[in-house]
């Protein structure tokens, strides 16, 4: 068999995705490999393809407990022989992956970089043909870093123990240009194929919001979301308690996911979830890495996450599948206090750290709070600044944003800008010290707040000259003067704004600023409820597809992707041979599930002709 049969009787696809073959064929040639590549973009088959070319065993190391389990499933399902490692197995379960790890029928393990130095693994190790080592979430190794795990600073002393150096290949979704410097160095790369695929994820929809009442903007966003699944992504603990609280109070198919759950319910949550049982995952960041569900349909962050790294992580867990889906942040400010703190406390936790590196650490994780901030209250192009962040080329209009989608209008701020920095001046020189945005815009408003009048700042000049300006508005406005370098913020638990040194072009040097601000919205159009004849067969293979999988006790997506349902949709195969031409379906697929499936879509079309006639 070559990549291609593989591709095709293997997974069910008639063709590589962007980088995927490149990555493969170097692979194959025996060189080790650095793949960059967004979730969804099909890491899985880089090293799992050559993985089934290779005479020895392909090790995965991987940090993920249940990506482990999906992907084992994945191949069981399709026909291949894979076993994985980690603390979820039971003793007995322990023993019989390695009676088919000696046994010589596994083609890869999924293992945890805990069990690399155990002594059972290390004597299985040191006796056994390794054709190659993938890490996946390569990004773990570096402390630079947003997710770095001590232990995976132990992979490159394994490699070097084994008889005979295989080939290694690094996967990650996302990595700065140091981090991948970092990734070859501590994995001891041998000049390794780098391949970045790009960040843009074309079918995801990103939007801010800034709601008043983010409870009430959750709850209707949802309504709109029925029948699908979706994760809410919360900062803390106690919110991800009450918001599922109020949820399943509301009649909502929800499920929560946090570090204080017993293992116990955390595991049975995260099934409920996986399975459709649940169709609302609400979750701190605890939850997530790793998690292979292809149809999750949105994912909304009920706070704004601590850097753009972790959001698109997290984000790109909607869409796996291909399929539409949508990324909302409700934002707040008090979410950037709130991850201030989070990250200061952080650091304590990592006795592998010197002082030094700490508050390097610190520095540069608070400078991605503040890019994250940008993200959440600029008014270009969504898209375009995530993929500026990375590094890609630069986009000013994607379509496919709520910044580019809802309208924007270019307003002259010039004024205002004068009165906001003036305010900011005058403050400092009438009480000596900086005061936050909330101080400032009280005293541009003409508020009656007890500390203000016992500030004296009634009296400043530039007290009440933007009464009839919104709060909200004057906030959009120090945001867009703070990201624009006009004004700079102090670090701490409550930011004050200082005038930075570029603020004296608009106070004395005469330029003029524009910002763009949101065009009032329109009443949204009812969406048409009538659903297509193709919709009707859909429903029906869900059906069937879920049936299959209780039967099985698998995921319903391990079956079949919504995707590949939506193809046999378009196809309508009633006979093996077309079945075979549906996108995700291999030949062992087809062999198991095929019968059944043409004869769900052959008993719906005999209907439909009934019902024409």
């Amino acid at each position: 068999m070559d990549k291609f049969s593989i591709l095709k009787e293997v997974f069910g696809h008639s063709g590589f995705r962007k980088g995927q073959e490149e990555l493969i064929d170097n692979i194959l040639a025996g060189r080790d490999v650095l793949g960059i590549m967004p979730t969804g973009a099909g890491k899985s088959l880089c090293y799992q393809v050559p993985a089934l070319l290779m005479n020895g065993l392909t090790i995965v190391i991987s940090p993920l407990i249940s990506l482990m389990k999906d992907q084992v499933s994945a191949l069981n399902t399709a026909g291949i022989s894979a076993v994985c490692l980690n603390s979820s197995l039971s003793a007995e379960e322990y023993r019989m992956a390695f009676d088919v790890l000696y046994s010589g029928s596994c083609r890869i393990l999924y293992i945890a970089p805990e069990r690399l130095d155990s002594p059972d693994f290390s004597a299985f190790a040191a006796n056994t043909p390794i054709s190659m080592i993938t890490v996946d979430e390569a990004h773990c190794v570096s402390q630079w870093g947003q997710d770095f795990r001590s232990s995976y600073l132990r992979i490159s002393g394994f490699i070097k123990s084994l008889p005979v150096r295989p080939v290694v290949s690094a996967f990650t979704a996302t990595a700065t240009r140091e981090v991948q410097e970092d990734i070859i160095a501590l994995l001891e790369l041998n000049s390794p194929f780098t391949m970045t695929t790009g960040y843009d994820r074309s079918n995801l929809f990103f939007s801010v919001m800034r709601p008043d009442n983010k409870y009430k903007e959750l709850s209707r966003l949802l309504r709109g979301y029925t029948g699908k699944s979706g994760i809410v992504y919360c900062l803390s603990r106690k919110n991800v308690e009450d918001v599922c609280s109020k949820l399943r109070d509301e009649g909502f198919s929800a499920t929560r996911y946090h570090a204080g759950l017993s293992d116990t319910e955390r595991r049975e949550n995260q099934d409920d979830f996986i399975y459709d049982r649940c169709q609302i995952m609400v979750a701190t960041n605890a939850f997530g890495m790793g998690i292979d569900k292809s149809n999750v349909s949105f994912v909304i962050h009920y706070n704004m996450p601590k850097d753009p790294e972790s959001y698109y992580q997290e984000a790109g867990r909607a869409g796996r599948d291909g399929e539409p889906a949508e990324c909302t942040v409700l934002y707040s400010p008090s979410d950037v206090r709130t991850n201030r703190f989070m990250i200061e406390n952080s650091r304590e936790e990592n006795a592998e750290l010197d002082d030094e590196q700490r508050s390097l650490m610190l520095d540069r994780d608070m400078e991605r709070l503040k890019q994250m901030t940008f993200y959440c209250t600029t008014a270009d192009c969504l898209r375009g600044f995530l993929l500026r962040y990375f590094g890609e080329p630069n986009v000013h209009y994607c379509g496919k944003c709520s910044n580019c989608t809802e309208g924007f209008e270019t307003v002259d701020i010039t004024l205002d800008s004068k009165k906001i920095l003036s305010c900011i001046y005058r403050i400092k020189q009438a009480s000596g010290y900086d005061y936050g945005k909330s101080m400032v815009t009280d005293v541009l408003r003409g508020s009656k707040n007890e500390k203000l009048r016992n500030m004296g700042f009634e009296s400043l000049s530039t007290y009440g000259i933007m009464k009839e300006t919104t709060a909200k508005r004057i906030r959009a406005e120090i945001d867009y003067l703070t990201e624009n370098g006009y004004i700079s913020v102090s670090d701490g638990d409550f930011p004050q704004l200082r005038l930075a040194p570029k603020a004296a072009e608009i106070l004395k040097g005469g330029k003029t600023l524009t910002m763009k601000m949101p065009r009032e919205k329109k009443p949204a159009k009812k969406k048409d409820d009538n659903l297509t004849a193709d919709d009707f067969l859909f429903v029906e293979l869900k059906s069937l597809r879920s049936e299959i999988a209780r039967r099985e006790n698998v995921p319903a997506y391990i079956v079949f992707s919504d995707a590949a349902l939506k193809d046999m949709c378009r196809i309508k195969p009633v006979d093996i041979p077309h079945f075979l031409t549906v996108s995700g379906v291999g030949s062992v697929k087809a062999e198991k599930y095929g019968k059944d499936f043409c004869s769900c879509i052959s008993d719906y079309l005999s209907k439909k002709t009934v019902e024409a006639t």
